[in-house]
């Protein structure tokens, strides 16, 4: 993330995209990439009602696992949308978010 923006690192050798960052590619070993703008489309690959351990009339948050379109997976909250919304394969794009002056990346639904 930078300036509201989603990267991810891209291969330089086989041009695989990969996230989280790692210093080399899981494809082919190599050790030198560079940054990938992604418009931060996907669909939700996986999801769960979240509660606090310790606070249980905390508010619950949706937390999912997006399948972006270049094909790697990010964990992240999902927003703007009630539980009894949320399915698997629905189309989702990235926005940034701060708490306590920290930006937070962070999923919500995308018409298609």
């Amino acid at each position: 993330m930078r300036d509201g923006q989603l990267l991810l690192q891209c291969c330089t050798e086989c041009a695989e995209p990969r996230y989280p960052p790692g210093p080399t590619c899981p494809r082919c070993g190599c050790q030198d990439w560079k940054p990938k703008h992604s418009p931060g489309h996907g669909t939700v690959y996986s999801w769960v009602l979240s509660h606090h351990p310790g606070e249980f009339d905390a508010e619950q948050r949706i937390v999912v696992l997006v399948e972006l379109e270049e094909g790697v997976r990010i964990v992240a909250n999902l927003c703007q949308v009630s539980p009894a919304e949320v399915r698997n394969e629905m189309p989702v794009e990235v926005f940034f978010t701060e708490f306590d002056d920290v930006p937070l990346m962070a999923f919500r639904p995308r018409a298609v």
